[in-house]
C-alpha cells in the first residue's frame, strides 16, 4: 500500500465485464476497500515513488542556464539533471522554453544571430561544456542527435538518408556494414517492412508519418549519446 511522498491515484469505480454481475457491481480485486454499505470499490494504486534514488548517473546537466534571442531572455537559470539510459520528458505550456531548452544541447541556436548563452550544460563522463565558446558546435552534433516536430528528411532516397550519417562519421568501412545499420535502423524505427523493397525511391515520396520514422531512423544510425525529440509522435501515424 501507498507510503508516505508517494503519488496515489484512487480509482472509485472498477469494473470488469468479465466478473461483474451488475453495472455497479465487480469482483474484489487485491488491495481493494469497498466502503461499509456500498456496493462501489475504491483502490489505490502506487504509480510513483517520488523519492525512490535514480540509479543511473548523470549524462548531461544543465547549470544556471540562460539564453537570450537578442535582447529576449528565453531560459533563466536552468538547472537540470538528466541521467543516462533513461527517457527524460519536458512538459509545459505553449511558449515556456521546452524547444528553446533542447536546441540548447546540440548548439541550434547557433545557426541563427544575435543568440546568447550563460551558463552551462556538462555533457559527462568527460564534463565537457556544450556551450563553451571552445567546443565546436559540429562535434556537439555528432554526439547529440534530433529529431523535429516536422519530419525533414534529405532530398535523397529513403537508403541514403540513414546511410548518409554513418558514411561521412566512419562508422561504417564497406558497404555490406552500412546495408547492416540501415536495416537495423529502419527496424527499430518500424519502418523496415515498409521500406524494404522501395530503398531506392525518394524519401520525400513517403507519407508524413513515415517521413518521420525515417528522420528517428537517420537519427539513431549515428548511435547518438543523446538524441533530443522535439514532439516527435505529433507526426507519427496512430497505431
Amino acid at each position: 500500500f501507498p507510503q508516505k511522498d508517494q503519488l496515489v491515484i484512487a480509482m472509485n469505480t472498477i469494473l470488469d465485464p468479465q466478473t461483474a454481475t451488475h453495472p455497479r457491481q465487480a469482483a474484489t480485486l487485491q488491495g481493494e476497500t469497498r466502503a461499509q454499505g456500498s456496493d462501489t470499490p475504491s483502490l489505490s494504486i502506487v504509480m510513483e515513488d517520488r523519492k525512490s534514488p535514480r540509479a543511473n548517473p548523470a549524462k548531461a546537466s544543465a547549470e544556471k542556464l540562460n539564453f537570450w534571442y537578442g535582447t529576449n531572455q528565453a531560459l533563466k537559470n536552468i538547472n537540470l539533471v538528466i541521467p543516462e539510459h533513461q527517457v527524460t520528458a519536458l512538459i509545459g505550456p505553449s511558449g515556456c522554453g521546452k524547444s528553446t531548452f533542447l536546441r540548447c544541447f546540440n548548439r541550434m541556436h547557433d545557426l541563427q544571430a544575435d543568440t546568447r548563452y550563460a551558463g552551462s550544460i556538462m555533457l559527462h563522463p568527460e564534463s565537457v561544456n556544450l556551450v563553451g565558446k571552445d567546443v565546436d558546435p559540429i562535434e556537439v552534433r555528432m554526439r547529440i542527435g534530433m529529431v523535429f516536430q516536422k519530419p525533414n528528411p534529405f532530398p535523397k532516397s529513403i537508403y541514403e538518408n540513414v546511410a548518409y550519417g554513418p558514411r561521412i562519421h566512419g562508422l561504417a568501412k564497406n558497404k555490406a556494414q552500412i546495408d547492416e545499420i540501415v536495416e537495423k535502423s529502419l527496424q527499430r524505427a518500424g519502418l523496415w517492412n515498409e521500406a524494404k523493397d522501395r530503398l531506392a525511391q525518394p524519401g520525400t515520396g513517403l507519407s508524413g508519418g513515415q517521413q518521420q520514422r525515417l528522420c528517428i531512423a537517420r537519427a539513431i544510425a549515428v548511435s547518438p549519446e543523446v538524441i533530443l525529440m522535439d514532439e516527435p509522435c505529433s507526426a507519427l501515424d496512430p497505431i
